[in-house]
């Protein structure tokens, strides 16, 4: 479910009164595949709900450059928040998702593999809050850009694991 900020608030604090546990996930997921899916699932059996906040158009074309999005903020947080382990999605664009995690307070905020917990950015916030910082979802052998050079037939195309188990 997509909500605003103001709609998350409420949401949180009617699952806190109720004594659930809060997981929070962030990033752009331009051309959800596989690594996003993992990555999710694996934030989301941290706590009781996640709540997955995705980058707005704006700041996805200053981190992935020209081309990028492929699709809109709202159809990427449609998507997150349509998979069975997201509660709550939201659109954020701020340069870091310090202010949203200085709203919410989550008890966990959740990063990929591509991160340990010494290097994610924001550790020192969720930590001055009481929180902790997870390291969650499979190796970091996913990438959207990957995707696309397939779909261009500019990268590599060797087989799938599909066609090698065909063989």
């Amino acid at each position: 479910m997509v909500l605003s900020e103001s709609e998350l608030v409420e949401a949180v604090a009617r699952d806190r009164a109720a004594g659930r546990t809060i997981a929070f996930a962030n990033g752009c997921f331009d051309l959800l595949h596989v690594g996003h899916v993992r990555y999710l699932q694996g934030a989301a059996a941290e706590a009781d709900r996640l709540i997955v906040a995705v980058n707005d158009d704006r700041s996805v074309a200053g981190l992935k450059g020209e081309g990028r999005p492929i699709l809109s903020q709202s159809d990427r947080a449609e998507l997150v928040g349509a998979l069975r382990c997201v509660h709550y999605a939201v659109i954020f664009g701020d340069a870091t998702v310090e202010r949203l995690l200085l709203l919410i307070k989550p008890d966990v905020h959740c990063k990929g593999t591509d991160y340990t917990v010494d290097s994610v950015p924001e550790r020192a916030v969720v930590a001055a809050y009481g929180g902790r910082t997870a390291i969650v979802g499979d190796p970091k052998s996913h990438a959207t850009r990957e995707l696309l050079a397939r779909i261009a037939g500019t990268g590599d195309q060797g087989p799938t694991t599909r066609d090698q188990a065909l063989r």
